[in-house]
């Protein structure tokens, strides 16, 4: 989970939702100055609206309002606080699996304290009665949190696993608002405002592939989500991920799902 000797750093995995333990608003500094403690088996994250002095795994990181802590299980914390202190927290339990993002252990939320503070007051007030939609808006304050920093360079996808480029990630974007339409690469390029061969340069450069090899990964991930985790219908499944000949959908899940599409969702109900 930690990406140094020194805990600046974390890696956190945020392709599936967290597991919520708990939400709410947490009161110190009138029973006592320091608090000093860790939780086991669950991520703490924390949204600060004062000034004190936090130690993580016996690293020293100031605490001011705005910035917002992520720290991972079984992670001793030192808090030292100057007075009645509140801040948000929710205590989570994290995927395991999936890309590992590196997000600093505290930082300055900026201008999206103010986003984040109010998606994490809707996980209060939807806790614990509406825990879905806890959840969701958690998971999505955490997204926003692993996106504060700016990637750094030389580690690849585990920093953000977005493309960088403002061209490249308009791309990228609207591919995937539109899988199930007929895409070609000079539209794409037209519609982000660039030319056919820059938005090709750009996109090999950020992604390490094709326009047209990222349009066809991302479809046959669509599809195997929709094959493995829906009872859609094949034919509808091959309509959603934008390509309507069932043949050539057949061919296309064979060779990047490794088998036909009706494999594909009978090896998932066997397991």
């Amino acid at each position: 989970m930690i990406d140094n000797g020194l805990m600046h750093t974390v890696f956190a995995r945020l392709d599936e939702p967290p597991a919520l333990a708990a939400v709410g608003i947490g009161v110190h500094g009138p029973a006592g100055r320091v608090d000093e403690f860790e939780l086991p088996e669950l991520w703490q994250l924390h949204l600060y609206g004062y000034d004190a002095d936090l130690t993580v795994a016996g690293t020293h990181h100031a605490i001011r309002p705005g910035r917002i802590s992520l720290i991972p299980p079984g992670t001793r914390s030192r808090y030292a606080y100057r007075g009645r202190s509140e801040h948000l927290y929710v205590h989570l339990r994290m995927a395991t699996t999936g890309i590992p993002r590196s997000v600093p252990v505290i930082q300055d939320a900026g201008p999206e304290s103010a986003a984040l503070k109010a998606r994490l007051l809707q996980g209060l007030n939807a806790w614990p009665n509406t825990p879905a939609r806890a959840t969701a808006e958690v998971w999505a304050a955490l997204w926003r949190v692993a996106e504060l920093a700016p990637p750094r360079g030389g580690s690849g996808p585990v920093d953000s696993g977005q493309p960088s480029h403002p061209a490249v990630a308009a791309a990228a974007a609207l591919i995937e608002a539109r899988l199930a339409e007929p895409l070609t690469v000079p539209g794409i390029a037209r519609t982000v405002g660039i030319s056919h061969n820059h938005l090709t340069r750009l996109f090999r450069s950020a992604t390490g592939e094709t326009v047209v090899g990222y349009i066809r990964a991302r479809r046959m991930e669509r599809a195997r989500h929709f094959l493995l985790a829906t009872t859609m219908s094949i034919p509808a499944i091959a309509v959603s991920v934008g390509i309507p000949d069932l043949q050539a959908f057949n061919k296309a899940c064979r060779h990047e799902l490794g088998a036909a599409p009706r494999a594909v969702r009978a090896a998932q109900s066997v397991r």
